[in-house]
């Protein structure tokens, strides 16, 4: 008897082409791997869920476990490893193991620690200095050249650029602000709820809106972000995770790569790696407009300078 055939995945339905970052028997350095999983594991199905956590837990475990041996632990099908995996960008199981030997000996912490009741001073400035540095290092490999040029593109061409943030990420828009003044565009940024919505209702075709939410889902910024876009707007997003509700409004998503834990649950490490994306999109517009640029730069700086006397 014929098999009936499987139904495509949605993406494929659609006729989307789905682009792949690695190959087979490849997989990200291990400290995105770990993130990645972080971010998820809320929202898993208990076999993931389990898969998930056996990788977080005891990475050195799977380092000499065969693929038979890891769905044992974790109590699933051996087939539903590598499918597990591939939804991962992790294609292989010893791609994996590669992962996880090569963050080892490279001598990186796997296991990231959060801050302990009886550490002093010293141990915490080292924590955080740690999860900063590896914020930065992990957004970089996240963001994908080709991302970063669409979203170039679409702040250069844009007539107006609005852009929004509030709590944590206000500050993050303000400084966006500023820099993409500096180099002459013409922007404005908004950090109060009211003014927000406001502005949006008045976007029109031509104008971009650079939208920053570490969690995706703050409802201040969503809303904006969703009126402005049906308003016509192009909408570039900085945040922290792919699938939160406003990165569904995103022409563009910049995925920033940090981690928040029990008492930084506003951490530093999520603006540093924010600031991080808006330096480069500011030094890439800067150099796609040169010209224009250092004359913007020169007569702003020249107005500043009056206020240092």
């Amino acid at each position: 008897m014929a098999k009936t055939p499987r139904a495509p995945s949605p993406k494929a339905r659609a006729g989307e082409t789905v682009p792949r970052k690695y190959r087979t028997g490849e997989a990200p350095p291990f400290e995105v791997i770990r993130t990645t999983l972080l971010k998820l594991r809320p929202t898993l199905a208990p076999g993931p869920q389990r898969m998930a956590d056996l990788i977080l837990d005891n990475p050195r475990e799977v380092v000499g476990m065969s693929v038979n041996e890891f769905a044992q632990a974790a109590g699933v099908a051996y087939s539903y490893v590598a499918k597990f995996l591939t939804e991962i960008e992790i294609y292989g199981f010893s791609a994996l193991r590669l992962s996880i030997a090569q963050s080892v000996g490279n001598g990186t912490d796997i296991i990231q620690e959060d801050l302990a009741r009886e550490d002093d001073v010293g141990d915490i400035a080292d924590k955080v200095f740690s999860a900063n540095a590896q914020a930065l290092a992990d957004t970089r490999l996240a963001l994908k050249s080709g991302v970063l040029q669409e979203a170039v593109d679409l702040l250069a061409g844009a007539e107006f650029i609005q852009i929004y943030g509030i709590g944590s990420a206000a500050t993050v828009a303000a400084d966006a602000h500023y820099r993409l003044l500096r180099i002459g565009l013409l922007t404005r940024v908004e950090i109060d709820s009211h003014l927000m919505v406001a502005s949006a209702a008045l976007t029109r075709p031509g104008t971009v809106v650079l939208t920053v939410s570490h969690s995706g889902s703050t409802e201040e910024t969503l809303t904006a972000t969703r009126i402005a876009k049906e308003a016509g707007a192009k909408v570039v997003v900085i945040t922290g995770y792919k699938q939160s509700p406003l990165a569904k409004f995103a022409d563009v998503v910049l995925l920033t790569v940090a981690r928040e834990t029990k008492f930084r649950t506003e951490a530093m490490s999520s603006r540093v790696a924010e600031l991080s994306v808006i330096d480069t999109l500011v030094a890439a517009l800067a150099l796609s407009r040169h010209d224009e640029s250092v004359t913007a730069l020169r007569a702003s700086l020249a107005a500043i300078q009056l206020k240092r006397q």
